[in-house]
């Protein structure tokens, strides 16, 4: 394993988070499935993310089980794979995302067994290749997650581990030992999804604190926030928490399965909120 591919990993993250601090600004991330609706479109979805303004891209490789998301993204992932798309036309787009944005960071947030049918060494090569910087796998441990850590590095990938509020004080120091790029902070337990308006107004902020200066403490890299970021107040409330950065998901492929049946309105109302959720990252 090269010393430089170890650098290399994360890197366009860390320049970003610099540009964003010389800026007084913190980074806004959207989540969307490649492929969501089809191949076409979802390029189209991508790019509408970049030309609004998102500061890094968080993006799905479709599958038939995600156990960790809510209902939104589940449909989003049938959606992708009823229009047959499949990792080797993920690549493809990943590709695409990549020639047309050079220096934004790109993260994957997927499940293992998309890793194991291709192979974890070749899974992590390919991804490099196609540019990609970091790759979250939902539903591998940490304490099984040594092969792909290895392969990722080897390769120049970032692998990026989740800090749960519930986490033990062993659990917070390995993920801060082991994520590069971002560590990816929860909001609350549970599955992805938009926060109920029972929820409660102060939970992101009493949640994450805490844990963000535990992590903090470790030397963990830098802290961003997810799960059941909607709002622009609620972007500034994950901020507020400490993190650098805030993930929102299930808001915005939820505007994707409400359009649907016009395309461009679809690009229109993603720009929108892309736009108001950037906004709230200024300082």
């Amino acid at each position: 394993m090269s010393q430089s591919n170890i650098q290399q990993a994360g890197a366009r993250y860390q320049t970003a988070f610099a540009t964003l601090k010389e800026k007084n600004e913190r980074a806004f991330i959207p989540f969307v499935m490649i492929g969501d609706p089809n191949a076409e479109q979802s390029f189209a979805v991508i790019k509408s993310l970049i030309d609004a303004g998102a500061d890094a891209l968080e993006l799905g490789i479709p599958f038939s089980d995600p156990s960790a998301d809510g209902i939104t993204i589940q449909r989003a992932a049938l959606r992708a794979l009823g229009a047959g798309i499949n990792t080797d036309i993920c690549i493809d787009i990943l590709k695409q995302v990549r020639e047309y944005a050079p220096q934004i960071p790109i993260g994957l947030l997927l499940y293992g067994n998309l890793v194991f049918a291709r192979g974890i060494d070749s899974f992590y090569r390919d991804m490099s290749d196609a540019g990609v910087d970091s790759v979250l796998i939902a539903d591998v441990p940490i304490r099984e997650s040594e092969p792909f850590r290895e392969a990722a590095l080897k390769h120049g990938v970032a692998p990026i581990f989740i800090a749960p509020p519930n986490a033990s004080d062993e659990t917070l120091r390995e993920v801060s030992s082991y994520s590069r790029g971002y560590t990816y902070v929860l909001s609350r337990t549970g599955v992805t999804g938009v926060d109920s308006a029972e929820s409660p107004k102060n939970t992101i902020t009493t949640s994450a604190s805490q844990l963000i200066e535990n992590l903090t403490k470790y030397h963990a890299a830098p802290p961003v926030l997810g799960f059941g970021i909607s709002t622009p107040q609620q972007v500034k409330d994950a901020l507020n928490a400490g993190a650098l950065g805030a993930i929102s998901g299930s808001a915005v492929v939820k505007i994707i399965e409400d359009n649907l049946t016009d395309k461009n309105k679809m690009l229109t109302e993603l720009t929108h909120f892309v736009g108001e959720m950037k906004a709230a990252t200024r300082e």
